[in-house]
């Protein structure tokens, strides 16, 4: 029998190639998203699909009647560092109080694996480069925040209920589907990849560049871009981690090595065939210089490799799919 995942937020940009890829490795995915920023569009055809709200425990509780999860993975975080700051409610409301009614129904069904998107932002400023898991999480901002509180509720659960998490936390996910079909599409965007992408496409005049001045080789912040499918790659190797050791972990994802903005840029530029116009603006608060992780544990431990880690191609796929959009 193929083993039932249930994917809350699996109608988002990671989620739902999360979904795909379970379908491809003949799993059974069963989708539960609210649509507040997922599309319906995004799940694959033919997968089971709830709407519902991690605020109602009720809703939830009616999945987990209907279905008989083997895991729950979760990907349905408010993930905008600025908004974070400036509405902690929000992202306190849906990053943590929700995420404990998901955990509680999940107690109550005795459903004992999970599998939590973390971020590289429950590190705050790097003390260090690369970042490894031993570094101190001294999140900066609330959205980090959410991730740490997480991260520390997980330790408690698996230490009192005996239920089993892996929390990955990953450096700055990008790309698209290499066969174009699934791609990112947040509304408002802003993650670099895709804002210089709608540059290229024209739908875009120019694209910011907060800073020029940081303790860089060309000035511009640097960090670590990982695709979208070797990410899923990940989550699937930690369930079957998970399922195999029936023991809890946590893992950075990246590829190790970091870009600057302006190589970002220029990378872009090549792939598009296109110019992009630089608009050169101010720092903004809080934009550590580098932030680059290091996977070595997650490489050892789950036998991980990105596939997909050259900058050129993570910004070919994700071109394909930008142009479709057009």
């Amino acid at each position: 029998m193929a083993k039932t995942i249930l994917v809350v937020g699996g109608a988002g940009y990671i989620g739902s190639h999360m979904v795909s890829t379970l379908i491809e490795r003949g799993y059974t995915p069963v989708v539960f998203d609210s649509l507040v920023t997922g599309y319906r569009d995004a799940v694959s055809s033919g997968c089971p699909f709830i709407e519902g709200d991690l605020a109602d425990i009720h809703q939830i509780e009616l999945a987990f009647q209907r279905y008989t999860f083997d895991a729950v993975m979760h990907f349905a975080s408010f993930i905008q560092v600025g908004e974070s700051t400036k509405d902690p409610q929000k992202y306190y409301i849906n990053n943590v109080s929700n995420t404990l009614n998901l955990l509680q129904v999940m107690l109550k069904r005795h459903v004992k694996y999970f599998i939590f998107s973390s971020s590289a932002a429950v590190y705050g400023t790097p003390l260090y480069t690369p970042i490894d898991e031993k570094h101190p999480q001294l999140p900066i901002n609330p959205y980090g925040r959410t991730k740490s509180m997480i991260e520390s509720v997980l330790k408690d659960y698996d230490e009192a209920y005996q239920l089993r998490s892996i929390s990955l936390r990953y450096f700055n996910a990008a790309g698209a589907h290499p066969d174009g079909l699934l791609g990112e599409r947040h509304n408002p965007e802003t993650h670099l990849i895709p804002l210089v992408l709608q540059v290229a496409t024209g739908k875009r005049k120019t694209i910011d560049v907060y800073g020029d001045d940081y303790p860089t080789p060309d000035g511009t912040c640097v960090r670590d871009y990982i695709h979208v499918s070797d990410l899923c790659e990940a989550h699937l190797l930690a369930l079957e981690f998970l399922w195999q050791n029936n023991r809890s972990e946590f893992f950075n994802l990246g590829n190790g090595h970091g870009y600057s903005v302006k190589e970002v840029i220029e990378v872009a530029r090549k792939v598009t065939g296109k110019s992009i116009i630089v608009n050169q603006a101010p720092r903004r608060e809080g934009d550590p210089a580098v932030l680059v992780a290091s996977s070595a544990k997650a490489m050892q431990q789950l036998n991980w490799q990105p596939r997909y880690a050259l900058l050129e191609t993570i910004i070919e796929h994700a071109w394909q799919w930008e142009k479709s959009r057009v």
